[in-house]
């Protein structure tokens, strides 16, 4: 090896970690999607009687495509009634009168402005039995905004792809043309 080989490979080395570092930075900035900043009834709140409709308002508008938003009662059922709704930055489901006392969780899955899919929940307890009538029991197919949810690619997949496809193209810039004999 000469003398000017280790050092095209050093340079090549930083230059990739520069590389990596900045496409870090930018990863956490584009990670920023819509977050909820209030809710109906509010999150954690003790309510006597239960609203006729549940919302989330998020901190930006949602597109309308495929939104979710479920209502399940301390006794395991479904308590939101139909499909929900989105209005700008607001996802909504009709609930109706609620049934037992105890925690209800309001599971969601939107879709942010930027597309990407943005799920959680949100509580509220109920002080004062209702006469409601409650749905189906909530499963893995109804209660599709749940914490233990999984879904899409990790970001990690994506940063080691990046990796290997930034060091197979680092290796054959740096080497890829030694050892041929040039063409007459």
């Amino acid at each position: 090896m000469s003398g000017r080989a280790p050092r095209r490979l050093i340079a090549g080395l930083i230059a990739g970690l520069l590389f990596l570092g900045a496409g870090a930075l930018a990863a956490g900035t584009a990670a920023a999607h819509s977050a909820p900043v209030s809710s109906v009834p509010a999150d954690g709140a003790n309510i006597e009687t239960g609203p006729e409709r549940v919302s989330i308002t998020f901190n930006e508008p949602l597109q309308e495509s495929f939104p979710a938003l479920t209502v399940v009662g301390p006794d395991g059922n479904l308590w939101s009634k139909g499909d929900p709704t989105v209005d700008g930055p607001t996802v909504s489901v009709p609930v109706g009168e609620l049934g037992p006392t105890g925690v209800y969780k309001i599971g969601y899955r939107v879709t942010s402005a930027d597309g990407h899919p943005v799920k959680g929940e949100r509580t509220f307890t109920l002080t004062k039995a209702g006469n409601g009538t409650p749905g189906p029991k909530a499963d893995s197919q109804h209660n599709s905004g749940g914490k233990d949810d999984s879904g899409g690619v990790p970001l990690w997949v994506f940063i080691i792809g990046a990796v290997v496809l930034f060091g197979g193209g680092l290796a054959f810039a740096l080497y890829g043309g030694r050892g041929r004999k040039p063409q007459q």
